[in-house]
């Protein structure tokens, strides 16, 4: 009976090029942050930072770790952890080309939310509490003869899908603006969801690097929200027309790359940055009486406009509100000045809640509260919303 041969042990595949560089990048980044904290560890203790030998260190302190805990709990306090923190972003970004866990890269220049891409435990249940919340909000507008209208802001790995390349949209999400906006018109809220207005623009509507959409998709939402004012019948005040004219051409510094961790690198090494001309609106002087004739009513007059020289229309909402000329598109829509609540990362509740407690509403109410709402916080934990006395 023959003995079957032994296989002698198969040699291991020589690594590749590929692999062989990317090793010694990751080696170069890894004695960098190595190097790094050893020079931010003197240089605290050189400016007092820390004390590298407490005065009062025993030589049981350091038998037992007591003295290395103590100086390690002085670093964690110490700005080393956020310098370290960066450092493997960067290493990161220029290695593996990873933007960390709140952005995702699509195609080539093109940057993502994660938020927009998450399905967010109890979706249904946060979407028809916040559904639930703003009908009841509108019950109590209307008692106090104030109109209210919705507008659900897409989002943008929606609008520009095509330029998700790699990433990935969950079904889940397909129909929540759509359904959403419908249980509101259901119950008799006027709302109006945009996408069907930003789709035809496609990625031409939002900024590459921002979780914005740009001048062309705010004015084109400025468009068909001011057709929706309109329609329902209010003529905004005070009336202004107004005159456009694009600025210069400016470096647009993409939230997604601040999200990231990248904005402190060299631009050259940052995703690429976009150029944008800001819109630079004009108010154009109305005719009117002779400025001696205005003046010659003096206080009285002043008493006579009171109110009546102050916007009608309240606007409420997050950072799409804020950014890309969004009101100054919108007051030229309505030919008329409004009232700019809205607030930066308020998300569904933030800016609502504020200004229903200011004395711009309580003291001087609108005639209309127009709500700009981002599609990706239809579905997060609701807080409840306040309305002022």
């Amino acid at each position: 009976m023959s003995t079957p041969p032994v296989s002698a042990p198969a040699t291991p595949a020589a690594p590749s090029a590929l692999a062989r560089r990317a090793s010694r990048w990751a080696g170069l980044v890894l004695a960098v942050v190595l190097a790094a904290g050893l020079l931010g560890c003197g240089w605290l203790v050189y400016a007092g930072k820390i004390e590298w030998l407490p005065a009062n260190w025993t030589r049981d302190d350091a038998l037992h770790g007591e003295l290395t805990h103590r100086i390690a709990k002085q670093l964690s306090n110490a700005w080393l952890p956020e310098q370290a923190a960066r450092l493997e972003r960067a290493g990161s970004w220029m290695l593996l080309h990873d933007t960390g866990p709140r952005v995702r890269s699509g195609c080539p220049g093109w940057l993502f939310l994660t938020e927009e891409l998450q399905v967010h435990r109890d979706a249904q249940a946060n979407a028809q509490a916040k559904l639930q919340a703003v009908i009841a909000l509108r019950q109590k507008l209307a008692q106090r003869d104030i109109a209210l209208l919705v507008a659900v802001v897409p989002d943008k790995s929606r609008i520009a899908a095509a330029q998700l390349c790699g990433l990935s949209r969950p079904a889940q999400l397909e129909a929540r603006a759509t359904q959403w906006v419908a249980g509101l018109q259901q119950a008799g809220v006027r709302a109006i969801d945009l996408a069907p207005t930003l789709a035809p623009l496609g990625a031409s509507a939002w900024l590459r690097t921002d979780t914005h959409w740009n001048e062309t998709g705010a004015q084109a939402a400025a468009a068909v929200i001011a057709a929706q004012v309109r329609a329902a019948g209010l003529q905004p005040t005070p009336a202004q027309a107004y005159q456009a004219q694009p600025g210069p051409l400016a470096r647009r510094p993409g939230d997604l790359v601040h999200l990231a961790g990248l904005d402190w690198l060299p631009l050259r090494w940052q995703p690429q940055p976009e150029e944008v001309a800001a819109t630079e609106f004009k108010e154009v002087a109305a005719a009117g009486p002779a400025p001696a004739e205005a003046a010659k009513g003096g206080d009285d007059l002043d008493d006579l406009l009171g109110d009546q020289q102050l916007p009608n229309v309240a606007l409420i909402g997050t950072s799409f509100s804020r950014n890309s000329n969004f009101v100054g598109f919108l007051q030229m829509a309505l030919g008329a000045k409004i009232g700019s609540f809205a607030k930066d990362g308020g998300k569904f509740s933030g800016s609502a809640n504020e200004y229903f407690s200011n004395p711009a509403f309580t003291q001087t109410p609108p005639k209309l509260v127009v709500w700009e709402i981002p599609e990706r916080d239809l579905q997060t934990p609701y807080e409840a919303i306040r309305l002022g006395r």
